[in-house]
């Protein structure tokens, strides 16, 4: 069994920061959905709160850039490669979407989506792409 004191040096950096910003982001939107914001959604003071989330997600996405900067030229290169390929087909497959909604008349799709589908593709192209060629 593998525990966080056994993983090398940055890839514990990135699971501590990942953890830390993806805590901070659960805990924003469980209080958010529990009803602790109720009073300012629609509110001025509710954009605040739309800002307060993305920021555990900047942090997060900057967790994964410190992750390729620290490791070695191979894991670099390979979650450089995932991370383009996932962003890429993010982008492609949301702005499909969103001209789905504009000439098709589709469901509206959230901005914040975007976030999950690129971490969805991210974890659907890793097996795919295993070489740093």
């Amino acid at each position: 069994m593998s525990t966080l004191a056994a993983v090398d040096g940055p890839q514990r950096r990135y699971l501590v920061r990942t953890l830390a910003f993806m805590g901070g982001y659960v805990a924003i939107n469980v209080a958010a959905i529990l009803g602790a914001f109720d009073a300012i959604i629609g509110e001025p003071a509710g954009v605040i709160l739309g800002l307060a989330v993305a920021v555990p997600v900047a942090g997060q996405m900057w967790a994964t850039l410190a992750l390729m900067a620290e490791s070695d030229e191979f894991v670099r290169t390979l979650t450089a490669k995932r991370f383009i390929v996932a962003a890429g087909l993010a982008m492609a497959l949301f702005s499909g979407w969103g001209f789905m909604e504009s000439y098709g008349n589709v469901a509206h799709a959230p901005g914040w989506m975007v976030y999950a589908l690129f971490w969805g593709l991210y974890g659907l192209v890793t097996p795919l792409i295993r070489t740093s060629r």
